[in-house]
């Protein structure tokens, strides 16, 4: 029995959202809104500049996201927004920037993020995003999720460039990598955690591809209907999305408000 209490009450001190359907469509959602807004500001602005103040206000929403005790709807999610963009200008600004190769920037930001998981494994003993309760296990979760970010957009840009595979087939490609963890860890029990952080990386290129696809030229074998354009499309249904969970916390949590 406080065995039990102890998991509930670790439930509602948590400072991320329930892992759900609406999880995964705002986690695409962001990171697709995240590609187009990364593309459209290094290519229209000098790349260190739109990095440098993108930077700033990620550093300054996430200090926002701090300083609540538990979940949030709008601090949490501008936070995902911003590191969305900023995790991918990272990625975005090393090639544009300063040439670094597509297979380079996949190792360097994998080596990374390994890092950042044996180091937060070291320190906490759990990688499970429902034990952050602690701004220590907090700065943790934002490290790794800054990351996967930079791992996923040089990886959706090397299949789709670099191994010549387009936007829309390296998107159709990482939906079904999406589904595998899904798909073992119902069949062989595929360990919960590890599951949560495959998919959850995969994301990241899964979105990134079809919004390059809906915004680059045909050229270059998308729609092209603008990189502003896109961006400005998928952060209006992300608003919606959240001004829907803000009034669904504040009928089930007044006290989140504040």
């Amino acid at each position: 029995m406080v065995m039990l209490v102890n998991i509930r009450q670790q439930f509602r001190s948590s400072k991320v959202p329930p892992i759900n359907g609406v999880f995964w469509f705002l986690k695409l959602l962001t990171t697709a809104m995240g590609e187009a807004t990364s593309d459209y500001f290094v290519h229209h602005f000098a790349p260190a500049a739109a990095v440098l103040v993108t930077g700033v206000v990620f550093v300054v929403v996430l200090l926002w996201q701090l300083r609540f005790p538990r979940f949030s709807v709008l601090p949490y999610w501008l936070s995902v927004v911003m590191v969305s963009v900023f995790g991918t200008m990272c990625a975005d600004a090393l090639h544009v920037g300063l040439g670094v190769p597509y297979v380079v920037s996949v190792v360097s930001f994998a080596i990374v993020l390994a890092i950042v998981f044996s180091s937060w494994y070291r320190v906490e003993g759990t990688l499970s995003i429902h034990s952050i309760t602690s701004t220590r296990r907090e700065l943790f979760y934002w490290a790794t999720i800054t990351a996967t970010f930079a791992l996923g957009t040089a990886v959706g840009d090397m299949t789709a460039t670099t191994l010549n595979l387009g936007y829309f087939s390296s998107g159709v490609l990482f939906v079904g990598l999406f589904l595998v963890p899904s798909v073992l860890y119902r069949l062989v029990r595929l360990n919960v955690i590890v599951t949560f952080w495959a998919s959850y990386i995969l994301t990241r290129p899964l979105g990134a591809s079809f919004a390059d696809w809906l915004g680059v030229s045909h050229v270059r074998g998308g729609l092209n209907w603008g990189n502003g354009n896109v961006a400005l499309l998928f952060s209006a249904v992300i608003a919606i999305v959240i001004a829907i969970l803000l009034v669904r916390q504040s009928v089930d949590h007044p006290q989140a408000r504040h």
